[in-house]
Formats: structure tokens, sequence, C-alpha cells
């Protein structure tokens, strides 16, 4: 037996590749506008567009801000492997681009009125990582 074996018998973790350049950006003060329209690809810049635009209360920019980051990073899960379930760990970095899209899409669903959406997308996070449910709030 495999120290790597994965005993729940349930698919191993996702871990997206690393992409520095955007983080880096965004943590040098770069407006996440300029990230996402440089790096479009990067959840990540997209749930820093939501979470920006939900904090001054333009919940459906948010939604639509969310949206994009959430799609963005299932196409990068796919592209890695993912098969529709199972985990996307918010211990590889990586990976927390698209936790935090998700997490934004929930949040202004809920604010929208959007309840089944809101549900789908908070069990969904806390099913790709308890961590980033518990940590995101």
């Amino acid at each position: 037996m495999s120290i790597h074996e994965n005993l729940l018998g349930g698919p191993p973790p996702t871990h997206l590749p690393d992409e520095p350049e955007p983080r880096e950006l965004l943590a040098g003060g770069t407006a996440p506008a300029d990230v996402a329209a440089k790096y479009p690809t990067s959840s990540l810049a997209w749930a820093r567009l939501a979470d920006d635009a939900f904090e001054r209360g333009s919940v459906v920019e948010s939604y639509a801000y969310a949206r994009t980051g959430y799609h963005r990073g299932l196409d990068a899960l796919r592209r890695s492997g993912w098969k529709g379930h199972g985990p996307v760990p918010w211990e590889h970095e990586p990976n927390r681009g698209f936790l935090r899209a998700l997490h934004a899409l929930a949040r202004a669903a809920q604010a929208i009125g959007e309840q089944g959406e809101y549900e789908r997308c908070a069990q969904f996070l806390r099913d790709s990582s308890e961590t980033a449910a518990d940590t995101l709030g």
C-alpha cells in the first residue's frame, strides 16, 4: 500500500497549478480590474472584484464578478483532472481563488434572494473544503 493512497475511497484532492503573477500583483496593490484584464482566467482577480463590489453595496455586480471567477475556476479544475466532485483543498494556495469566488457567489446569491443557488454554492464550498467554508464564513 502506498503512503499516498486515498483510504476513504473518494477522488484525490485537486491542486490547481500555481499562477503567482496575479496573486503578486494583487498583493502589491494593483487594482483587481487591472489584474483581471491582464489575467482574465484568474479566479482570484474576479473574486477580489466580487468582494470589492459587495463591500460597496453593488450586489448584482458582485454576483456577476463572482460567477465569472467561479466559471474560470471550474475550467481550471477540469483541466487539472477534477471530475465534478472531490476535495479542492484551501491549504493549496492556488485553489483559493476558485474557493473565494465560490464563496462570493454564494454570498451574492443570498443577497439577491437566490436561496437555492446560495444553498448549492454554500454546500459545494463545504464539500470542496471545510477549511475554506470555515475561513471565509
